[in-house]
């Protein structure tokens, strides 16, 4: 049974058809849910990575099952001439970009007034988390054409920082908000859309429900339960789909209640 979306009839696998998506950092966690939601919906997808190159061909497969093209392609964030490359390459081999979903990100843990916190670690971070997100809006505004979405992952913590030791990771995330922002003034008339997705915890190989910190992140959502990469990639598709055609310069929270 066809569903109707704004006067169409549409299946959900025809949402996206003939869309080309590149997700960064989509070989786990939320950049593989995201990955396969696009697919889903019916987008072709490339995905990223640095070092979990079975995991992305694992994902690669899965999207392509699916009955869309995929790739799977080694690209670090960190470094601004792999990321146009990265892009570049998308291009080449899929014709086109239509989303691009920076999901990749780094993460540091330090209060600001450790002596021995890893400076070089924290350097890092700035790049993938800041840099990498800035090169990859600036190479994808190039080469999308009307009706392009761009959608980067953000953070909770860069509105509400409930825990030491996360001020330089927070930092990041509320820096790419107001890049966002401001991308979104600059790429509105070419029709191109710029979004944040803020995630609160979900629950990732990174983060698991039975880790450590669960029982403290959890009393912090009105929901008091952790997310669900799956339902951080239903808002991501959302607005990279039709329905979104008039949202940009947006913030949109997934975090259970964190920020509530």
């Amino acid at each position: 049974m066809l569903v109707t979306l704004n006067g169409r009839g549409e299946g959900p696998f025809e949402r996206l058809a003939g869309r080309v998506a590149l997700v960064t950092g989509g070989a786990r966690g939320i950049g593989a849910a995201t990955a396969l939601a696009l697919a889903d919906a019916g987008a072709d997808v490339a995905i990223s990575y640095v070092r979990s190159a079975q995991r992305a061909e694992e994902v690669r497969q899965a999207v392509q099952a699916r009955g869309v093209r995929a790739a799977a392609l080694r690209a670090d964030q960190e470094d601004p001439v792999a990321v146009e490359a990265l892009i570049r390459t998308v291009l080449r081999d899929f014709g086109r970009l239509d989303i691009l979903v920076n999901n990749a990100a780094q993460f540091v843990v330090g209060a600001v007034n450790d002596p021995d916190g890893d400076l070089a670690a924290f350097d890092r971070q700035n790049r993938i988390n800041i840099g990498g997100v800035v090169t990859a809006i600036r190479v994808a505004a190039q080469v999308m054409g009307r009706g392009g979405r761009i959608i980067t992952l953000g953070s909770a913590m860069a509105g509400h920082v409930g825990f030491q030791g996360l001020a330089d990771y927070a930092a990041t995330k509320a820096a790419i908000v107001a890049y966002s922002r401001g991308a979104a003034r600059d790429l509105g008339p070419a029709g191109i859309t710029v979004n944040v997705v803020q995630p609160g915890s979900i629950e990732t190989d990174m983060n698991p429900a039975e880790g450590p910190f669960a029982e403290s992140q959890i009393a912090t959502n009105a929901l008091a339960r952790y997310g669900r990469p799956e339902e951080v990639a239903a808002g991501i598709v959302f607005l990279a789909g039709a329905e979104a055609s008039f949202i940009t310069g947006a913030v949109l929270d997934i975090d259970g209640g964190y920020g509530a």
